[in-house]
């Protein structure tokens, strides 16, 4: 048998899954957690349009969200200017990744071999307070385009001063001003090394996009490490927070989202509903596990990475997804027809 790599520890916060276990209690109730966007996270007056080719706007209404997360920042001895300078992707990570570690035996960090344990993280375009907040730069511009109105509506010098004054402060009122952690705050490949500066860890951290793809990226590579001993421990995952306006308009415009319900693997699927969330997997080589007498949820024995070439940009192509299959399954030394069950990106 060749080498192989064990999960030894999860978490996850996902609508209506404050663990793995409610997430799989929810499969296999069939449940499902989409629900009509709520006006607090996207005004639907403002940018749904049941017909498609109406500009700056999305044709679905519904999502999977998060509902009542609060992070701790007392217990994660975070200061309060430093959580309001960073976006909630940064903290949510940080604290699905310590209840991973706590659940694989190395709680607060004890234990770890910090020199060599890295952390790999899915993740694309940061979250949805970062887009926000770059809105407070975005000052002069819509200052210019109001002035240039007002000007022609004929209002004199002193009135325009003064409603400019008060309309700024009115504008930049929902978005923190621009400090020195802002920066690090509100970048994607800065959530991991929050992570890896948290626990001490010096094995690396970095972020992943691919997309959809992100998290099982994070994975695979994480495996790689492992295999070539340049990590003994890796945690590894991802976290989404970015259903706003950019992101479901631009789904939309695409085609992407589905306006019905979703049928995944399915010749009649046309697209999918967004969500949120946020999950990571401590991961070992199996035989450091077996010494250490870790508890191993499961093992990953291949794994496969691949392009699409020339392919679409957007749209997948079946030899891509084949290569990457067969890429996992030679890894593994697995004939393809022992597979007995199958769980897939749909």
């Amino acid at each position: 048998m060749k080498p192989a790599i064990a999960i030894v520890g999860m978490a996850c916060r996902y609508p209506d899954a404050r663990s793995p276990i409610e997430l799989w209690e929810n499969v296999l109730a069939q449940r499902r957690a989409f629900r009509r966007i709520p006006s607090e996270r996207l005004s639907l007056d403002d940018y749904f349009s049941a017909d498609k080719s109406t500009p700056d706007c999305t044709y679905g209404a519904e999502a999977a969200l998060i509902e009542g997360y609060e992070f701790d920042r007392v217990d994660f001895r975070v200061v309060g200017s430093t959580f309001r300078s960073a976006d909630l992707v940064h903290w949510l990570a940080l604290d699905i990744a310590a209840q991973a570690l706590a659940d694989a035996g190395f709680a607060e960090g004890e234990n770890l071999p910090r020199e060599t344990t890295g952390v790999l993280l899915g993740n694309t375009l940061t979250g949805e307070f970062s887009r926000a907040n770059s809105l407070r730069l975005r000052w002069p511009y819509v200052r210019r385009v109001v002035e240039a109105q007002l000007i022609q509506q004929g209002i004199s010098l002193e009135e325009r001063l003064a409603f400019l004054k008060d309309l700024e402060s009115q504008y930049k009122e929902p978005f923190p001003e621009i400090g020195e952690e802002s920066l690090a705050g509100n970048l994607s490949n800065t959530i991991a090394g929050r992570i890896c500066n948290h626990f001490d860890l010096k094995g690396g951290g970095y972020s992943i996009d691919g997309a959809c793809s992100s998290s099982l990226l994070a994975i695979a590579n994480a495996c790689s490490a492992l295999m070539t001993e340049d990590l003994d421990v890796a945690i590894a995952g991802g976290v989404d927070l970015s259903l706003d306006p950019f992101e479901l308009v631009g789904f939309a415009k695409v085609g992407a989202l589905a306006t019905q319900e979703m049928r995944v693997y399915d010749a009649r699927s046309a697209g999918f509903i967004p969500g949120e969330g946020c999950g990571f997997v401590v991961l070992m080589r199996y035989e450091d596990a077996i010494v250490q007498q870790r508890r191993i949820y499961s093992v990953i024995r291949g794994w496969g990475i691949s392009s699409d070439g020339n392919g679409g940009i957007t749209r997948p192509e079946v030899e891509g997804q084949l290569l990457a299959i067969k890429r996992a399954y030679r890894r593994a030394g697995f004939g393809i027809d022992t597979l007995g069950y199958f769980e897939g990106h749909g």
